[in-house]
């Protein structure tokens, strides 16, 4: 693949595995592993069967013809909030609990920030009778209150991160801690395409199944596999790389990355990472992030408690440096807005983070001709209590 991860673990500049020296041997043990592990042929049948009959895909490809007449172009939603969960986490968690079982884990760590993440964690820790601790910001505990409900119900132990911003950056930083502390027994499920190599390309790979089911989709839908844009939200990028991966070689797709700009990307209450960021060193990989002259990183802030992450993952950063893909941002009421509105519209009340994207629409201009998928990455159950108060329901 010519926008793929080369030998070194590097797009481009970015990525690598800039790791404590405790880590090392967890990480190296999985880079030296995981390919052979996931295409061995029981592994891909495992994983499969479980995405088909447990997560329910192949999810569907929605025509939606009320946002196709408002906005002149065939509009297509990839349908991640229907899968189990609610979100695309799911695709990965499977992924990497299948993984962790043929490493001889016996214990499984995760981050999350809305939570959705730390519930796909959870239900396939219990789906396979592991233990799980998952670690989230305080913030986000409070705003994302039904998932952290959920993951308790699902048997997980659910941590707190008290430091900092009290959000996903530091719920990372706080199972990094416990990885470290933990290094045999205990193998940690970035949820994102962030972190040291092979995680972001490990976890591309394990959300690729978004692109290879949507080129498949639109044969059926329009007579072509490949559409004119393709959009989706971007924090660390998990939902926007599956849903770009199979797009990637085909170059006339044009592809649009959304990202979070909250109060405005010079309100300094923003996670517009593209635009705010330098290049520099965060979880473990070479990559963009917010942050200070001297180095120190920025506090993000989204409405989105999953897009309010200071840095992107290393091979968007080179999708962006290379303009292979362009990064654009929406602000907190742009989103919220247009989250209304396709609960309005289409009848799908969508994640906020999913709102981001659909929010981009308002400022394209569309051939009647052109297809346009939008990667529908979460349902909006968990955000309702957020929308109560921004519409004061």
């Amino acid at each position: 693949m010519k926008y793929g991860v080369n030998d070194h673990g590097y797009y481009g500049d970015f990525g690598g595995a800039y790791i404590p020296e405790m880590l090392y041997p967890n990480v190296e043990e999985l880079r030296q592993q995981y390919l052979t592990i996931i295409n061995d042929e029981g592994f891909k049948a495992e994983f499969n069967d479980l995405l088909k009959n447990y997560v329910g895909r192949p999810s569907p490809l929605y025509h939606a013809k009320r946002y196709s007449e408002k906005y002149g172009a065939n509009i297509f939603f990839k349908r991640e909030d229907l899968n189990h969960t609610g979100s695309h986490k799911i695709n990965n968690a499977i992924g990497q609990i299948l993984l962790a079982k043929r490493l001889g884990k016996k214990r499984i760590i995760a981050e999350t920030g809305a939570g959705q993440h730390g519930v796909a964690t959870a239900t396939v820790c219990a789906l396979m009778g592991i233990e799980c601790v998952v670690y989230m910001g305080e913030i986000d505990m409070a705003r994302q209150a039904p998932n952290v409900s959920r993951m308790k119900m699902l048997g997980a132990t659910v941590r707190p991160a008290s430091s900092g911003s009290k959000t996903l950056k530091d719920a990372t930083n706080e199972a990094l801690r416990d990885w470290i502390a933990n290094p045999v027994d205990t193998h940690y499920i970035i949820g994102s395409v962030v972190g040291p190599y092979p995680y972001p390309d490990m976890v591309a790979r394990f959300q690729s199944i978004i692109s290879e089911e949507t080129k498949k989709q639109l044969v059926e839908h329009t007579g072509k596999e490949l559409p004119e844009y393709v959009l989706a939200c971007v924090g660390g990028g998990s939902n926007a790389m599956g849903m770009f991966y199979h797009f990637l070689d085909d170059e006339q797709v044009k592809l649009v990355a959304i990202e979070a700009a909250g109060k405005g990307v010079d309100s300094g209450h923003s996670a517009a990472t593209t635009f705010l960021g330098h290049e520099g060193v965060l979880h473990g990989s070479r990559t963009i992030l917010m942050q200070t002259p001297d180095g120190q990183v920025v506090e993000p802030y989204s409405i989105s408690a999953g897009l309010d992450y200071p840095g992107i993952g290393p091979q968007h950063a080179h999708l962006y440096k290379i303009n292979r893909a362009q990064y654009v941002s929406v602000t907190d009421d742009e989103a919220m807005q247009a989250g209304l509105l396709c609960s309005q519209m289409e009848g799908i009340i969508p994640a906020i983070e999913s709102s981001h994207a659909l929010a981009q629409l308002e400022k394209m201009k569309f051939k009647s001709s052109d297809n346009v998928v939008i990667c529908l990455s979460g349902r909006g159950d968990k955000d309702l209590d957020t929308f109560i108060k921004y519409f004061n329901y």
